[in-house]
């Protein structure tokens, strides 16, 4: 079972698409609670909304297997992301509904976190690591775009109605401020999408590890309201006539990321 999809590209912009994955292996799908089964808390769809990227010569890389099965987003030492806030596993045990992912006794226990670890989390993150060096040798730096998905009312970590698009850096920190401007400028530009920069979602571990604007490696996180581009509610159906505004929103981001050039 693969555990991502790859198509290389020259351009200095590498596109991460890390929690669009539905495949569960049995050994864990066997384990699931109804209510995990229906896989609620997957990036539905983002896969599709960064598709044109792929065709531009930008590399693109999907994650195919659930965020269930191990969060490619989340710090491989257990730390949290956020402090003090509540914050899920590397091997999520419960929905952001705060439901039970696992029925009773049937949770991963830290041996299995481990394998998993090794698996599934360390392949991906050396290809994406390999992916950005590559671009970065071509051009002298290289940018990280991770695109997410989430529902825009999740009270498990959030109060009220999320922004549309939600841009994160870290606090800045993982990108030079010019790329974050470039950025924003879309973003602010957006005709009926609203945002928020450095908001409830300031970028995960994968914005903050790949992130290191001093070594020319810059990264930005943009979590989108899934209100923007789908049925919030199971089937998850997506709903071309919203994505159709949006993608042409993430066209104009994309190209003004890839025409961003450092000045030193």
């Amino acid at each position: 079972m693969a555990l991502w999809r790859l198509t290389q590209g020259t351009s200095p912009l590498v596109v991460n698409v890390p929690h669009a994955g539905t495949l569960v292996p049995d050994a864990v799908s066997q384990r699931l609670t109804r209510a995990a089964c229906a896989l609620p808390d997957t990036d539905w769809h983002v896969e599709k909304l960064y598709d044109f990227v792929a065709k531009e010569g930008i590399t693109l890389m999907t994650a195919t297997q659930s965020r269930f099965v191990v969060d490619l987003n989340r710090d491989p030492s257990g730390d949290e992301l956020y402090a003090g806030a509540d914050n899920t596993e590397l091997c999520p045990t419960r929905t952001f509904a705060d439901e039970a992912i696992y029925v009773r006794g049937k949770a991963p226990a830290p041996e299995e976190v481990t394998q998993r670890l090794v698996s599934n989390f360390l392949p991906y993150h050396q290809t994406l690591a390999t992916e950005i060096a590559r671009v970065k040798k071509l051009h002298g730096y290289a940018i990280l775009l991770d695109g997410h998905s989430i529902r825009g009312e999740v009270p498990r970590f959030f109060a009220g109605r999320l922004p549309d698009l939600n841009l994160g850096t870290a606090s800045g920190e993982s990108c030079a401020h010019e790329v974050q401007a470039v950025a924003v400028s879309v973003l602010k530009s957006a005709p009926g999408f609203s945002y928020v920069v450095n908001g409830r979602f300031k970028g995960g571990w994968i914005t903050r590890h790949y992130g290191r604007p001093y070594d020319h490696v810059h990264a930005l996180q943009l979590e989108i309201a899934q209100r923007c581009y789908m049925d919030e509610a199971p089937p998850y159906a997506w709903d071309a006539t919203r994505a159709a505004a949006l993608v042409e929103v993430l066209r104009r981001l994309v190209a003004t990321l890839e025409q961003w050039r450092p000045t030193t």
